[in-house]
C-alpha cells in the first residue's frame, strides 16, 4: 500500500470487484493480511467501496490490545478491523484428529490470551500456496462431539464478521506501521531502486499525462480505453506486495520491470496522441504549451523553431536539420533499403541521385515539414539502375532538412488543464546567472534562490530570498548492509564513508533561462562484506547535475552513478534549516506526520525509516522526488533531528536470510540473489526547496512537464483556453467512464475546502461509481476527504 499511488489502490480494487462479479461476486471484506504496513486512508477507501470491515496482520501497534479494533482514517471514516494473531496462516496446517485439534487450539488461545481475552478466535486454515485441508469439516465435527468447552465452526470471513463483537473496542486513527505484533519489514521501501523509480515514473505517466490528456483532448468516441486498461492491468499486477516490494527472486523483479516499461510506453504514446490532437484543434500556427495539472502554472518548455527565426529571447540548447550523412551501404543492400526509406519517410519533396568519380553514389533527400510529396518512380528506378551497374559501389544516404534551433522558452500563467502559446518574449522574472570563475565559488542564482557548490565536501548550499539557508545538502553517506530485501542490517564491523576523495565542477549551461553545473565526485567505497566486515575497495564516480531555472524557488538535482559495490546502502543527507521533531510525507491521498522513533517488536527492531510517495518535508526543507521512497530523520541530539536522509539504493545479496542484526528470524526463503545487489547505472532526480512551500505544487513544477503542441491553424480553438476547471483540491484522476468524464479529487489538509468546478453540473459518486448526490458548480470537501465526480 505504501509503495504505490492512491490511484493504483483504487483501480486495483475496482478491477478486482469487476472480475469477481463475473464469478458471482466478492466477499464484502477488506482482506489485507500481509501488506507491510497500511496507509492512513485505507478505512476511507474501504468505506467508499461499501466495506465496513477489514482484516489485517502486520502494522498493528501495541496500543491495540484486542483482536478487533475500530480503525479510522484522518477524515473520521471508520471500519472494524480484525487483527490476526500469528498471521493469516495461523491455522495453515491442522491435525486430522479431533482431540489433537482441540489441544492445538487450546494451546494457541493460551499463548495469545493477553490479546484474545474472551473474544471469538479466528483460525485461518490454508496459507500461501497452501489450500484449506480437505478433512477440515470432519475433524471439526469430531472435535465438537467430544467436548463442550469450545464451539468450532467452519465459516467464511464475511459470515464471521457479520456476528463478530463490535462493542467496547479500542480505537486507532491513521496508518498502521508498527512492528510490535508482527514484523513490519520496513526495508522493502529501499531495496531494488530500479523498481521504485519504474513504479513512480509509470504511475506519473498514466495518472498525470496519458489519462487526463486523452480524456480532455481526444473526442469521447476516440477514448483509448483498451490500451489504458491494458496499461493499468500491468501496473495492478505489479502492485501485489511481493512484487512491488521486490522481495522476490530476480526473475519476478525482471517481470515487474518489464510490465512497468510496457505500461509506461503505452502511456507515453497516448500522451503524444493527445498532444497532437490539441494541435489539430487550434486556430493558430506554432507552438502551444499544454498544462496537464489542475493549477495554473508557469515554467520552461522546449520548442524547435526555424534557425532564421531565432531572436534575442529564449535560450538555445541545440540544433537540428541541415545536411546529414545518415549511413553508407554497398549497392547490393542499398537499393532495397533506399526504396523503402524513400517510400516511408514523411515530407520528402525531392531526391538527387548522383554517381561520383570514384564510382560511389550519393543519394540526397530533401525534407520539409508539410511539404507536398514529389518523389517519383523514376527516382527509384535510377537507384536500381546505378546499383545494377556496379553491385560493389558504395551508396551514401544524405538527408537535408531545414535548419532548426532547439530553444528553451518561458511560458506564464498556463491555465490548469489548458494551453497558452509559446512566444519568445523578454523574461518576466530575473535571469539565471552562473558564477564559475577560477576565483569564485561555483554558484547559480535567479533572484529567488542562490545555489553554491562546496567542492571540499561535494555538497551544495541553498539560500532563498527571505534569508533562509541550508548547507551541506546532498552529502552522500555509504555504509554497510548485511540484510536482505526485507530489512536493512548493519554489519558487525561497519565502515562508513561520507566524504569524497576529490570533486570538480564544470558549467554545462550559462542561462539566462536555465543554468546547470555538473559536479563530479570520486569516492572509495568498500566493495563487499565478508565475515561481518566491509573489505577491499572500489573507486566510484558520482555525477551530480545541479540545475536552476528562471522563476523557480527550488533547485533540481540529478545524481548518477554506476554501482558495482555489494552489501551497502547509499543515502543523501540534507541538513535542516531548523531542528525537527516530526516529518510530513505524502502517502496515498494524504500527508502523514511521523515522529523520530518507530515501534518495533520482539523479533524486529523498529527503525524510523519511513516511505514517502512523492515528497517529504521536515525542519524547513522539502524534497520532491520520483521513486526515492525511503527517508529517515537523522543526526538527532538535544531532542531534535538536524538532517533528513533519503535512501538512494540498498544493495544486498539475499531475498531473505537470518538471523540478521535487526530481525531475529528469516522473513522469507533464504535465497542468494544477484539482482538485489542492483549493479549498474542508476539515476535519481529530486528537487529541494526551503521554507513553507506547497509540496503538491512543487511536485507538479519539478516532475510534471508541460508538453508542447504544434498548432496547425486548421481548428477552431482559441489561442488560450482550458477544458476543465478544478480549483480548491488536489486532482488524483481524470478519465472517461462509460463516455462520461470522471474526476477524483482529495483534500490533504485538516481544513474544509470548497471545490470549484466552474459551471459544471456533476454527480458525486462512490468508488464503485454509484451516484450519491447531484452538485452544480462546486461542493464542500471536508478535511482529508476523497471525492469522485462524474459530469451530468
Amino acid at each position: 500500500e505504501c509503495l504505490v499511488s492512491g490511484e493504483t489502490i483504487v483501480r486495483d480494487l475496482q478491477l478486482g470487484l469487476e472480475r469477481a462479479a463475473q464469478f458471482g461476486g466478492a466477499m464484502p471484506v477488506g482482506y489485507l493480511p500481509d501488506m507491510f504496513g497500511h496507509i492512513a486512508q485505507m478505512p476511507q477507501l474501504l468505506q467508499q467501496f461499501g466495506f465496513d470491515d477489514a482484516v489485517v496482520w502486520r502494522g498493528v501497534p501495541a496500543a491495540v490490545d484486542r483482536t478487533a479494533f475500530w480503525w479510522s482514517s484522518p477524515d473520521g471514516s471508520t471500519v472494524r478491523a480484525e487483527y490476526l494473531p500469528n498471521g493469516y496462516g495461523n491455522g495453515a496446517v491442522l491435525p486430522d484428529d479431533g482431540k489433537a485439534l482441540l489441544e492445538r487450539i487450546s494451546s494457541w488461545i493460551e499463548s495469545n490470551q493477553e490479546i484474545v481475552r474472551d473474544a471469538p478466535v479466528l483460525i485461518m486454515n490454508g496459507s500461501d500456496h497452501l489450500a484449506p485441508q480437505t478433512f477440515l469439516g470432519n475433524v471439526v465435527s469430531e472435535a465438537n462431539s467430544v467436548q463442550d468447552d469450545l464451539v468450532l465452526e467452519v465459516t467464511s470471513l464475511a459470515a464471521y464478521l457479520k456476528t463478530a463483537p463490535r462493542d467496547d473496542l479500542p480505537r486507532w486513527q491513521g496508518e498502521l506501521r508498527s512492528g510490535a505484533r508482527a514484523n513490519l519489514l520496513m526495508g522493502v521501501a529501499s531495496n531494488r531502486a530500479d523498481v521504485r523509480r519504474a513504479a513512480a515514473a509509470t504511475e506519473r505517466s498514466l495518472e498525470r499525462l496519458a489519462e487526463p490528456l486523452s480524456a480532455l483532448f481526444l473526442p469521447p468516441e476516440a477514448w483509448p480505453g483498451e490500451l489504458l486498461d491494458h496499461a493499468w492491468l500491468e501496473v495492478i499486477r505489479n502492485a501485489a506486495h511481493d512484487s512491488i516490494c521486490a522481495c522476490s527472486v530476480d526473475e519476478v523483479c525482471e517481470a515487474v520491470l518489464h510490465r512497468f516499461a510496457e505500461a509506461r510506453q503505452i502511456a507515453e504514446g497516448l500522451t503524444d496522441r493527445a498532444v497532437r490532437a490539441l494541435g489539430k484543434n487550434l486556430q493558430r500556427h506554432g507552438p502551444v504549451a499544454l498544462n496537464p495539472s489542475a493549477r495554473t502554472r508557469s515554467g520552461l518548455v522546449t520548442v524547435t523553431i526555424d534557425a532564421d527565426a531565432v531572436g534575442e529571447h529564449g535560450q538555445v540548447i541545440g540544433h537540428r536539420g541541415g545536411d546529414q550523412l545518415l549511413w553508407s551501404l554497398p549497392a547490393e543492400n542499398a537499393a532495397a533499403v533506399l526504396r523503402d526509406v524513400i517510400e516511408w519517410t514523411r515530407d520528402l519533396y525531392h531526391v538527387d541521385v548522383e554517381r561520383q568519380d570514384d564510382g560511389s553514389v550519393d543519394v540526397r533527400a530533401y525534407s520539409s515539414p508539410g511539404a507536398p510529396r514529389l518523389v517519383t518512380q523514376p527516382t527509384k528506378a535510377r537507384i536500381d539502375e546505378l546499383a545494377a551497374e556496379d553491385p560493389k559501389a558504395t551508396f551514401r544516404y544524405h538527408l537535408h532538412e531545414p535548419a532548426r534551433t532547439v530553444m528553451l522558452a518561458r511560458v506564464t500563467d498556463v491555465p490548469g488543464f489548458g494551453w497558452r502559446p509559446v512566444d519568445l518574449q523578454p523574461l518576466d522574472v530575473p535571469p539565471v546567472v552562473v558564477h564559475d570563475t577560477v576565483l569564485s565559488t561555483p554558484a547559480l542564482t535567479n533572484g529567488l534562490v542562490s545555489i553554491e557548490v562546496d567542492t571540499a565536501t561535494a555538497t551544495f548550499a541553498i539560500t532563498d530570498a527571505d534569508g533562509r539557508s541550508a548547507s551541506g545538502l546532498g552529502r552522500l553517506v555509504d555504509d554497510g548492509d548485511e540484510g536482505d530485501t526485507y530489512n536493512y542490517s548493519p554489519p558487525a564491523f561497519d565502515s562508513v564513508v561520507d566524504w569524497a576523495d576529490s570533486c570538480t565542477v564544470m558549467t554545462l549551461e550559462q542561462g539566462p533561462l536555465r543554468g546547470a553545473l555538473l559536479m563530479t565526485a570520486r569516492y572509495h567505497w568498500p566493495e563487499c562484506i565478508e565475515d561481518g566486515e566491509r573489505i577491499r575497495g572500489r573507486d566510484v564516480t558520482v555525477a551530480t547535475l545541479i540545475e536552476l531555472r528562471a522563476g523557480e524557488r527550488f533547485v533540481r538535482i540529478t545524481v548518477e552513478l554506476d554501482n558495482q559495490c555489494q552489501d551497502h546502502r547509499v543515502r543523501a543527507w540534507f541538513p535542516l534549516v531548523t531542528p525537527a521533531l516530526v516529518s510530513r510525507a505524502e502517502c496515498a491521498f494524504a500527508v502523514v506526520e511521523r515522529g523520530l522513533v518507530a515501534e518495533g517488536g520482539p523479533t524486529e527492531v523498529g527503525l524510523p525509516t519511513y516511505p514517502s510517495r512523492r515528497f517529504v518535508s521536515a525542519g524547513g526543507v522539502t524534497i520532491a522526488h520520483e521513486g526515492i521512497v525511503e527517508y529517515e530523520l537523522v543526526d538527532i541530539h538535544d531532542g531534535g533531528a538536524r538532517a533528513l536522509a533519503m535512501t538512494l539504493l540498498r544493495a544486498t545479496g539475499y531475498l531473505s536470510r537470518g538471523p540478521v542484526a535487526l530481525r531475529a528470524l528469516p522473513a522469507g526463503p533464504i535465497i542468494e540473489m544477484e539482482g538485489s545487489q542492483v549493479r549498474g547505472v542508476h539515476r535519481w532526480s529530486y528537487a529541494v526547496a526551503l521554507g513553507d512551500v506547497d509540496p503538491y505544487a512543487l511536485v507538479d513544477d519539478a516532475s510534471l512537464p508541460m508538453p508542447v503542441a504544434v498548432g496547425q491553424g486548421r481548428g477552431s480553438w482559441s489561442d488560450v483556453g482550458d477544458l476543465l476547471r478544478v480549483d480548491g483540491a488536489e486532482v488524483s484522476s481524470v478519465r472517461r467512464v462509460g463516455g462520461s468524464l470522471e474526476v477524483r479529487v482529495f483534500n490533504p489538509t485538516p481544513e474544509e475546502v470548497h471545490v470549484d468546478l466552474g459551471h459544471l453540473g456533476v454527480w458525486l459518486v462512490d468508488l464503485r461509481g454509484r451516484p450519491q448526490e447531484p452538485v452544480d458548480g462546486g461542493f464542500a470537501l471536508g478535511p482529508w476527504r476523497i471525492a469522485t465526480i462524474r459530469l451530468r
